[in-house]
């Protein structure tokens, strides 16, 4: 498993007009080559009266699986400047649909790939793009007594704090990066003298907004 990757957030749109035309961009983020296809589909349904409803998707932990289509469009002038951008800001798991509406005036081939490229990063910036960390998890229970000053100190680091869980002591779910972890625990040892119950839960990937320095 990737220690972290970049994805769009669930799903956003946006457009430009550019020479009369009208261009929608359309994201999704996806896992499989079937949610890709059925998103793609869903849009054209949508706009089953545009001129062109072009589209790229990459998905898979090493980018295995990369579509891209021209609707249409002169070929290689619409899907892969759509699949380019996914590209360049290293996002996985995304597929994108760019609804064209022709306003009249030809754009010619640069204009198009210059086009659908922008309408592209567009709709990207507009969805928002996360960065998905797999962090270690665990479980810390502590008596009511310590419950205050944990809490503050966990809400105002770094590490994740997910769930607090008010049992019969509370106990405090927070994941942290997996180089961090003995850290981690010579941290909540010294904190709590001690006092602390500690287990480690299952790793998962924890969403952060990603800086656009971060995806470029």
């Amino acid at each position: 498993m990737l220690k972290n990757y970049f994805t769009v957030k669930k799903e956003g749109n946006d457009q430009l007009i550019i020479q009369k035309s009208r261009f929608i961009g359309y994201v999704k983020r996806v896992e499989t080559e079937t949610e890709a296809q059925e998103f793609i589909q869903e849009i054209k349904k949508k706009h089953s009266d545009a001129t062109h409803n072009c589209s790229a998707y990459i998905i898979g932990e090493n980018d295995q699986i990369q579509k891209a289509n021209d609707d249409g469009e002169p070929s290689g002038t619409a899907g892969v400047p759509i699949l380019e951008v996914l590209k360049k800001q290293n996002l996985k798991d995304t597929a994108v649909v760019v609804t064209r509406y022709f306003g009249g005036i030809k754009l010619g081939a640069g204009g198009l790939i210059r086009a659908y490229g922008s309408t592209t990063s567009q709709a990207i910036k507009t969805t928002g793009v996360v960065k998905r960390q797999l962090m270690q998890g665990f479980s810390i229970t502590v008596d009511y007594g310590l419950l205050g000053k944990l809490e503050n100190v966990l809400r105002n680091s770094e590490h994740i704090l997910e769930t607090i869980n008010y049992l019969e002591n509370v106990e405090f779910i927070v994941f942290v990066e997996d180089e961090e972890a003995n850290a981690f625990k010579d941290w909540i040892i010294d904190l709590t003298n001690d006092q602390a119950e500690m287990n480690t839960v299952p790793s998962k990937y924890v969403e952060r907004d990603a800086t656009s320095a971060e995806s470029d």
